[in-house]
């Protein structure tokens, strides 16, 4: 029996698939662990077989992988899965939901990302995160200072001029503890 779709529930140990023939019966599920669910895939079923799975953490790689073997792979938002799932969630109904959205003519898909886009992704996402830190820390080291009287704007520009004069002043009344704390935020 030849199989024309199959639906990828992916998860961080184990997978779940949902195969269906050319009268869109399921002609196939399988709960596979990581580690073989590539090579049980390659063997059950033939190149030009679609395959879908959400557009979920590591699906790129893995959508990637199978295009390499001659798939054609279909990357599926969540939000537009999650009204095709039929009964309960679990990962057999969400694979069998991915397979059903699939077969839709008008579903969007996401462009599969190459190598190359995912480490530009992953180097702005780094980069976010680490301004979001900034600013939390900024934002907090303005709140303490404040408990002690002083006072720095919002720019951090301002504050990074600030915290040497805060530090140097012997008057302002900071604690030693304070200050040490202070010490690796001028780093800011």
């Amino acid at each position: 029996m030849k199989l024309i779709r199959v639906g990828v529930d992916l998860a961080t140990n184990v997978f779940q698939l949902h195969g269906v023939d050319r009268s869109e019966k399921t002609a196939w599920r399988r709960k596979l662990v990581r580690g073989d669910w590539i090579e049980e895939l390659l063997d059950r079923i033939e190149p030009g077989c679609e395959i879908g799975m959400e557009a979920c953490s590591g699906a790129h790689y893995r959508a990637s992988k199978l295009q390499a073997q001659e798939y054609t792979v279909k990357l599926i938002a969540l939000q537009f899965v999650k009204s095709y799932v039929k009964s309960n969630k679990n990962d057999a109904n969400d694979a069998e939901a991915v397979c059903e959205a699939m077969s839709r003519p008008s579903m969007r898909v996401v462009a599969i990302k190459t190598v190359e886009q995912q480490d530009i992704q992953a180097v702005h996402r780094v980069r976010s995160g680490l301004m979001d830190e900034r600013k939390a820390k900024a934002n907090q080291l303005r709140g303490l200072a404040s408990e002690d009287g002083l006072a720095a704007s919002k720019e951090l520009l301002h504050l990074r001029s600030a915290i040497p004069r805060w530090l140097e002043d012997q008057e302002n009344g900071l604690t030693d503890v304070f200050v040490g704390s202070c010490m690796g935020c001028r780093e800011i």
